[in-house]
């Protein structure tokens, strides 16, 4: 029977950055379910700075990238391999915060702003809503999602969290709700697959460089393995649709990378040439910016559900 784990924030769990050398902290068999707890994309020290709610400490070295839970073993799972992640719950902590500007800008793609701005919030998921903690009469409709699920590269790392990659990463789509079926290709044995940077709430192209961050109470994820051959980048079956994600240093390459792949997508399921796909595609995809914010940007190609039901 399919087996249901539980990993919390603490030392030995927590990781700020990919690495094939990290040992795994759980090991899974396929169809397995992991219940995820997690820290917010600061670790922490925001929510001690505007809400008294202590950090986590020791932060791990050699550099503090994204607070990362795993990572997980799944058994069976080898270069090639397919890892299929359902995501069941994403359920928010009872604060998070949201910064711009300038700080250094970032190192970043989105908007900026003239001076540094951090705002507190407090969440109601009873409410299913967000209310600013500064008395400025903002609200705002709780849509969480996670912005980082992803397995280890095969090349030796360390690697920063903040790029996404063929593996997954920081993919900041907010499309990956509940209800979701994240599809990843393997690069190593046993997939090494962690998540973090829990999101209350996000636009499309993440424009202010940072989400609603939050840590999560509770994010519970089903892995399965899939037969191959893997996809080129991490593709997702949604509520919205069918999301293909694709990634570039420009947008234009980015946009042509998710386009190539919807396209790719419609001539199998079809049994068309490209250039008739390409038709359809025209008519049928809808393409997107998913982020601007991570230095590796990303966009997404979505066939909705009514389009794929007339598309047959």
């Amino acid at each position: 029977m399919p087996a249901v784990h539980h990993l919390s924030p603490e030392p030995g769990t927590v990781h700020g950055q990919f690495d094939r050398s990290l040992p795994p902290v759980l090991e899974i068999d396929p169809g397995d379910t992991v219940i995820f707890r997690t820290l917010d994309g600061s670790w922490g020290e925001n929510g001690e700075r505007l809400f008294g709610v202590p950090g986590f400490t020791p932060r791990p070295k050699p550099w503090i990238g994204h607070a990362l839970c795993g990572p997980v073993r799944v058994r069976g799972a080898h270069p090639g391999s397919v890892l299929e992640v359902e995501i069941n719950t994403v359920r928010p902590g009872s604060w998070g915060w949201t910064a711009a500007g300038p700080r250094e800008q970032r190192l970043r793609r989105g908007l900026n702003a003239e001076r540094e701005v951090l705002i507190g919030w407090r969440l109601d998921t009873a409410a299913g809503l967000a209310r600013d903690a500064h008395g400025l009469g903002l609200t705002l409709p709780l849509r969480p999602f996670m912005g980082v699920l992803g397995n280890a590269p095969a090349a030796p790392g360390p690697h920063e969290t903040r790029h996404p990659r063929r593996v997954g990463g920081n993919l900041d789509c907010r499309e990956l709700v509940p209800g979701s079926r994240l599809r990843l290709p393997v690069e190593v044995d046993g997939a090494l697959f962690s998540v973090g940077d829990g999101h209350a709430v996000q636009g499309d192209g993440e424009l202010a460089s940072t989400a609603l961050e939050c840590p999560m109470d509770e994010v519970s994820l089903t892995f399965r393995l899939l037969p191959g051959p893997a996809p080129a980048r991490p593709q997702a079956s949604t509520p919205a649709g069918e999301i293909f994600l694709g990634l570039g240093q420009g947008l234009d390459e980015a946009v042509q990378d998710a386009a190539d792949q919807a396209v790719d997508f419609l001539a199998r399921r079809l049994g068309i040439g490209t250039p008739e796909a390409i038709v359809v595609a025209g008519l049928a995809v809808q393409l997107r910016v998913t982020q601007v914010a991570n230095g590796t940007v990303g966009a997404h190609a979505l066939i909705t559900p009514d389009v794929l039901a007339h598309l047959g």
